[in-house]
């Protein structure tokens, strides 16, 4: 699920195909036209754009009408009503050190922004799963890296991203193994 660029869901596809994640994409499904359901379609997946905040009872039908197991949010800002049946089975990436900076309005540069000027030495990213709060889910692996004099906004989350390649298709292996 996601509702921006799609960048995640690139890495995502490019992880699968070296061969570390064991998993398929089996449906995209944006929260808005955007570049990511472009992408999503470049690469002949399934997409379905379903605007606002899609009850449990209808997303859970139509997660099980294509057969998905996991849900992974990749940029994804509307809030999720978890089905019953997908408990303990989405996936998210925040792009800080969760407990911090995360919440309601707390995503992409409004993150990198609340770093900065917190004055934090380190920041990083944090796989977890979701529950019905935003960003409070167990934790299941968080990366590193350091803030550094002179960033901005957008240096910093050019560091944080390429923690963020390495962390999700990490997570996800790692989740898909002990499921098995």
């Amino acid at each position: 699920m996601l509702s921006g660029s799609g960048r995640t869901l690139v890495n995502l596809c490019e992880a699968m195909a070296r061969g570390e994640i064991p998993a398929e994409i089996g449906l995209v499904i944006p929260s808005r036209e955007c570049v990511g359901a472009e992408r999503a379609r470049a690469r002949g997946l399934a997409t379905w754009v379903l605007p606002g905040v899609i009850p449990a009872n209808r997303l859970a039908s139509v997660l099980r009408d294509h057969r998905i197991d996991w849900v992974v949010l990749a940029g994804y800002l509307k809030k999720v009503e978890i089905p019953g049946a997908y408990r303990g089975r989405i996936v998210n990436i925040h792009p800080a050190l969760l407990p911090d900076f995360g919440g309601p309005g707390m995503y992409g540069d409004r993150v990198h922004q609340a770093v900065l000027e917190a004055g934090v030495k380190h920041t990083g990213c944090t796989v977890h799963l979701c529950d019905e709060e935003f960003d409070r889910g167990p934790v299941l692996l968080q990366r590193a890296c350091p803030v550094l004099a002179g960033d901005d906004v957008h240096t910093l989350g050019a560091r944080v991203f390429e923690e963020e390649r390495k962390a999700y298709p990490e997570a996800l292996r790692r989740l898909l193994a002990s499921k098995q």
